[in-house]
Formats: C-alpha cells, structure tokens, sequence
C-alpha cells in the first residue's frame, strides 16, 4: 500500500490511454508525485458498421469456443457490453482467460465466472504458458481485444492447432504529437519519469524522443515487463526499471522503490 508523500519528488509521465489512466493517477497523486498525461492511444466504442457486424457475428457463436480470451480491462468492457446483449452469462463449457489480476477482477465481475489468469507475470507470453493453452489441437479460441495489437498470442495458438478468431470490441486511434511539442511538455512539467506499459507505447515514446537522443539516458523509464525492458535497453534507454505487471499497483509499488532509491 503506498502511503501519502511516499512519491514526493516524482513527475510521472503516463501515456495511457484517457480511461485507462484514471486510477493510476489518482495512486500516483495520492502518494505526493505530480502526473502529466499525454495519452499515446484513443480508446473509443467501434462506429464502423462491417467491424460492428463481425463482431457480433462471432458473439453470436460464443457456445462454439473453447477459450476466451480477454488482453485488456477494455475489452472486458467494450466486449462485455457486446456478450451481455446476446448471452445472460458466458455458456460454461467457454474457459474464460485474463491477462492480469486487473482483468480478471473485471471479467469475473461482469461474467459472473470463474476467470484463469497467469499466476506470474500478465502478458501474451505468460498466458501462452497456462496450461490448459498446450494442447489445443483443434480447439476454436477467441481473443477479445482492440483493432491491431501484437499478433505473438494467436500466431502461437495456431501453430500449436487451434483455431483463433479476433473479437475486435473497440477502435484504437493514435494521438498525434509533434516530438517537438512533446518534449517542450516534459521539460515544462519537469518530468522525471516515464513509463510505458507496452512495446507499442514503447516506440512511440521512442519515436517522439528521437530528436535528442540524451533524454534516453536522462530519463528513469518504468516498463511492464522483461521483454518490454529489453527494448528499451536496445533502444538505447540507460534507467529501465521493470514494474513485473502493467496494473496500477506494479506501477505504483515500482514508483515507490524508485523513490526510495533516489533518496
């Protein structure tokens, strides 16, 4: 639990999206750092009609799969709004899949089931590691996710046999940003630590940075996992500090031990 000026000191960049990045805020403030949101990515309901119909299409079919997998609390949300419209509850015999406590605290609440989640780490990687996803020969498996994203969960399903189908519940729009504009924002509010909380974000963060390469090494950058520290490394980032989960509270618990070490 963090506790009140814990994170004094700290100026955190979160590039969350805007409704994802509420509770995290509200953490970081509580425990005395200052925050300044710039969102890499717009989360929005889908608006366009053939995406609607596909998706619904496959909801319709929800009692044909095996598994259902859910990456995001957005897409507990976004597609659990789609579920609940054609099914009272998830048919039982669909194994419902988390990527992290977060998520899974939300599909278990919204679905009222049980959800599996990994037991260490929340990502693709780590869900590929359960072991109800080894022997899948066969089995039809749906991942509820956003529009694009990183392909590693189902490329891997299919080549252990499984049949995988995309729920794409909602639109993910890049929010633009001149490198220029972004740095002179950072500078302003005195940033003093990063954070990312995917590869993706990761890039862009990268991208944005490219004009002066020192803000690499003068940054503290905060990741969600070992992969995504692994490319920062490579990226050229000297201060990388991994929060093992991409939820608030690895967040948070990540912050405060940074800092203490910067006492």
């Amino acid at each position: 639990m963090i506790k009140p000026n814990s994170l004094s000191g700290l100026i955190v960049l979160i590039t969350r999206s805007s409704n994802q990045a509420g509770t995290l805020r509200q953490a970081i403030e509580f425990g005395g750092a200052k925050v300044l949101s710039l969102p890499f990515i717009e989360i929005k309901a889908l608006n366009d009609l053939q995406a609607i119909q596909d998706l619904e299409d496959k909801v319709l079919q929800l009692d044909c799969y095996q598994s259902l997998i859910f990456v995001s609390n957005n897409a507990v949300r976004f597609g659990g709004e789609v579920i609940n419209n054609y099914w009272p509850q998830v048919p039982l015999s669909v194994n419902v899949i988390a990527v992290g406590p977060t998520t899974a605290e939300a599909a278990s609440e919204r679905f009222i089931c049980e959800v599996t989640q990994p037991s260490n780490g929340m990502t693709s990687e780590d869900i590929l590691r359960l072991p109800q996803l080894q022997d899948v020969s066969g089995q039809k498996i749906g991942i509820v996710r956003g529009q694009g994203g990183r392909e590693l969960l189902a490329d891997t399903l299919r080549e252990r046999g499984a049949i995988v189908d995309y729920l794409e519940a909602y639109s993910r729009s890049p929010i633009d940003y001149t490198s220029a504009d972004f740095c002179n924002r950072l500078c302003e509010a005195g940033v003093n630590v990063l954070t990312v909380s995917s590869g993706e974000s990761l890039d862009r963060l990268t991208h944005l940075l490219a004009d002066d390469r020192k803000k690499l090494q003068q940054f503290n950058l905060l990741v969600p996992s070992q992969r995504v520290g692994r490319q920062a490394e490579k990226a050229g980032y000297q201060k990388v500090h991994n929060a093992s989960g991409a939820d608030p509270l690895s967040f948070v618990s990540a912050l405060g031990e940074l800092g203490i070490n910067q006492e």
